[in-house]
């Protein structure tokens, strides 16, 4: 949620709740926290175990997955090791801005083909038969949300790719289908009417051709800011009678915390707090799994090479994810696409970076690792807590920490005092520490951070696994550690690393999170 700056920024990662610039001299020494250990009025309903999920740009999907003859193996290891921790692969949405350029064709031999012009730039994509051979070397079970064209008005072409998809996937491995990518940006203006009356009867004409009976697609894949008025997003959209036919399971909208695509949105930043009316909207509307945030990353248009790519990221995207899950938003898909910087691998060489994992992977280790497989965990962000706004904002919220630490406690309806005490906490420390300050005149800060509050008993032992690297500005997986181990070849390396604390003081380093559980 907070902004972790670094020595190479020039663009400070944000928070959800709002913009926080850290001195290197700011470090808190040490935080008591005061309980009550039961669980919270605000707590989740029990979350959802893909929580932490992906969107794979359409153009580009066949570079993360690879083909029947080619599968990227690095690819699926890692995704595989998020389906361990929980026992529930994450869900991948195939969507993007050039989901809206994409077309089907029966007779092409090759999965995906991208047209590309003699300048460089993507024009269009056909998928063929092949395609769906590719998203099947995703982890057995992985849910799959299709985006589907809506940009170039063509109901016939939107339908042939619904029925190949359905043909290809099936109903148990298509979760939902979406139309169009962030129509609030069309050329041609969409508003909360218009879109309605395109994509009403489009749903439900689709339902009826692919024999659904149910609630099969997910509204929006808008991205605008909240904030502004009149605007197409799901709750317009519901409002101007979307869901009239029935065909709505979820709502979706995206999220870029910064961008570099223009100067205007450059000098601008947008903050998850700002999402909770319509996050309580669509909830009440169609349920308390029903909003997601479809696609979201640090920086829009592929990333900042500097931010995007360090363990600064990974912290953000940590802390981004919980808070999020706090808010009620049950899913989250961090956007990959072609070269990006913002990606949590590199897939395949190109010119931005060779093969590689990246820092923010261990990010989402840490939330599945989190969740694990009991299926009823609750969340609530513990520190620095919910203002009668609901949001979590420093000073008048009573952080007194500058907005340096981030605490999120996890209650198992499963376990035996389910209400009286959590389970698990995650303790983050966002304080800014960068590799080039380790020197013997400029020592790591460390918060000692005291849980006792939490604890069933004084003496309880706790089991500590920390995410950390070097310092913030680290670009490689191979010196950032989950629970000791590395991930930079897609494998886990090393022994893995666990400490016992048994007086409810947890040390966390500056630049670094913890995992504690008991």
């Amino acid at each position: 949620m907070w902004s972790l700056p670094t020595v190479l920024l020039s663009i400070t990662l944000v928070s959800a709740r709002h913009t926080l610039l850290f001195r290197d001299d700011s470090s808190l020494s040490k935080l008591i926290l005061s309980g009550p250990a039961s669980l919270p009025v605000d707590a989740t309903p029990p979350l959802n175990p893909a929580l932490a999920s992906f969107s794979i740009e359409t153009a580009y999907f066949e570079e993360f997955t690879g083909n029947q003859s080619y599968p990227i193996k690095i690819s699926q290891k890692l995704f595989e090791n998020l389906k361990e921790r929980t026992g529930v692969p994450a869900e991948v949405r195939i969507g993007g801005i050039s989901a809206d350029s994409t077309f089907w064709d029966p007779n092409q031999k090759a999965a995906l083909y991208n047209f590309i012009n003699d300048k460089g730039a993507l024009i269009n994509t056909t998928l063929g038969p092949q395609f769906w051979n590719s998203v099947k070397l995703l982890p057995e079970g992985t849910k799959i949300i299709m985006t589907l064209d809506l940009s170039s008005l063509n109901y016939t072409g939107t339908l042939d790719m619904a029925e190949a998809a359905w043909m290809g996937l099936g109903s148990r491995q298509i979760s939902r289908f979406e139309i169009g990518n962030e129509p609030d940006q069309y050329g041609h203006r969409l508003d909360a009417q218009s879109y309605t009356a395109i994509w009403k009867p489009w749903t439900i004409n689709i339902s009826k051709a692919l024999g659904i009976d149910y609630p099969e697609f997910q509204i929006g894949a808008t991205v605008r800011n909240p904030q502004a008025e009149a605007q197409l997003d799901c709750v317009s959209a519901l409002a101007a009678g979307a869901n009239d036919g029935h065909t709505v399971m979820t709502c979706s909208e995206h999220t870029y915390h910064y961008s570099v695509c223009d100067p205007t949105r450059a000098a601008a930043a947008t903050f998850l707090d700002l999402w909770q009316p319509r996050i309580h909207s669509v909830r009440t509307q169609l349920g308390p799994d029903a909003f997601v945030i479809g696609e979201f990353n640090s920086v829009s248009c592929s990333g900042k090479d500097g931010v995007s790519n360090t363990f600064g990221q990974a912290l953000w995207l940590l802390d981004t994810t919980l808070y999020a899950a706090s808010i009620n938003v049950s899913r989250v898909y961090v956007h990959q696409g072609g070269h990006a910087h913002y990606n949590l691998w590199s897939p395949t060489d190109n010119p931005n970076l060779p093969i590689q994992v990246l820092p923010s992977y261990s990010a989402y280790l840490f939330v599945t690792e989190a969740i694990g497989h009991s299926g009823s965990l609750r969340l609530s962000n513990i520190f620095p807590g919910r203002q009668a706004d609901g949001s979590s904002v420093t000073t008048a919220g009573g952080d007194f920490s500058a907005g340096q630490i981030s605490i999120y406690g996890f209650w198992d309806e499963n376990s035996a005092n389910s209400h009286n005490n959590p389970t698990k906490l995650a303790l983050i420390n966002l304080q800014l520490y960068n590799q080039s300050h380790q020197t013997d005149t400029y020592p790591r800060p460390v918060t000692t951070i005291d849980i006792s509050a939490f604890l069933p008993k004084k003496t309880q032992e706790v089991t500590v696994r920390r995410m950390t690297a070097p310092g913030a500005d680290v670009l490689s997986a191979d010196v950032t550690t989950w629970a000791g181990q590395t991930f930079s070849s897609g494998v886990a390396e090393g022994k893995i690393v666990e400490e016992k604390v048994y007086n409810g003081q947890v040390v966390v380093e500056a630049s670094s999170a913890a995992l504690v559980y008991w």
